[in-house]
């Protein structure tokens, strides 16, 4: 389907865009619920994501990019497969009104032009829902506690005993996608927007366990999930799954799919951003 017709399709359902600019670190994706709330937008785009009902329901996050060039095309879904997931949720969405967060209006129109979206019918700029102080306070929250809002609610990974587990990782990240770029270091953390008031989401380690556990049958039924290890450090989650593998069964690539697929449904459900997961062969076991 092209461009041209996508959009006339668009329109004819009467969906339309619109649209958040503002410089990174000037708080869009913290003021991006209040300005859905305000226009009754359905969907929102922000950093590589589709996120529905404070879900994330597609995509990946620019922020877990190591890379400036990497983050930049996830965030202007360069990727093939990548726009085409992203894509393919919007479609199947019955929204009426979508949001597109970017730093300046070329990259909302490469945006839209990437999820062949219509152009925006509106574009708020970030001045016009925050003052100058409101601002200028959150890009000195990001330049020294680095931490970067994404508009889900945060889920925390606790240990049954008391220790909690920190979320955010170090990254260097060049301010602008290319067009003014400055070296930062940055931590890219998940956290519930300030504005909401309802507490906390926790998820214990061994909730999270169950849930790996169900991917592995899921994907792939004949490994046995011997134990996980979940642990943290600067870099962010680091997650051990140990499997039993019955003799003779034929792996190939199903263990990396197996990696992928447990990696995409725990950081989708729960809002976890992982940084490394292993899958560990402990033990070969007989085939029965």
């Amino acid at each position: 389907m092209s461009q041209w017709f996508s959009r006339v399709i668009w329109r004819f359902r009467g969906m339309h865009v619109f649209a958040l600019v503002g410089k990174s670190g000037t708080g869009k994706s913290f003021r991006a619920r209040l300005v859905m709330e305000k226009h009754n937008i359905n969907l929102l785009i922000d950093d590589g994501l589709l996120i529905e009902d404070q879900r994330i329901v597609a995509g990946k996050s620019a922020k877990k990019e190591n890379a400036y060039m990497a983050a930049v095309r996830t965030a202007l879904f360069t990727e093939k497969a990548h726009r085409r997931e992203v894509r393919h949720a919007i479609e199947k969405s019955r929204f009426r009104r979508i949001l597109v967060l970017g730093t300046s209006d070329r990259m909302i129109y490469k945006i839209c032009a990437a999820l062949r979206l219509p152009e925006p019918k509106k574009i708020i700029r970030i001045e016009e829902i925050a003052t100058a102080d409101e601002i200028r306070t959150a890009i000195n929250h990001r330049n020294v506690s680095g931490r970067h809002v994404i508009p889900v609610p945060s889920i925390e990974v606790r240990r049954n005993y008391p220790r909690i587990m920190g979320d955010s990782i170090k990254v260097i990240w060049k301010r602008g996608l290319g067009l003014v770029r400055r070296d930062k270091s940055y931590e890219k953390t998940v956290v519930r927007p300030a504005f909401s008031s309802r507490g906390t989401v926790t998820i214990s380690e061994a909730a999270l366990t169950q849930m790996i556990m169900h991917c592995v049958a899921e994907q792939a039924p004949g490994l046995m999930v011997s134990r996980v290890s979940i642990s943290t450090d600067q870099r962010g989650y680091r997650i051990d799954v140990h499997v039993k593998v019955p003799y003779r069964l034929e792996l190939k690539g199903s263990i990396y799919q197996l990696q992928q697929y447990i990696v995409d449904h725990v950081e989708r459900f729960t809002g976890i951003i992982i940084d490394v997961l292993n899958i560990v062969i402990d033990n070969v076991t007989d085939a029965e």
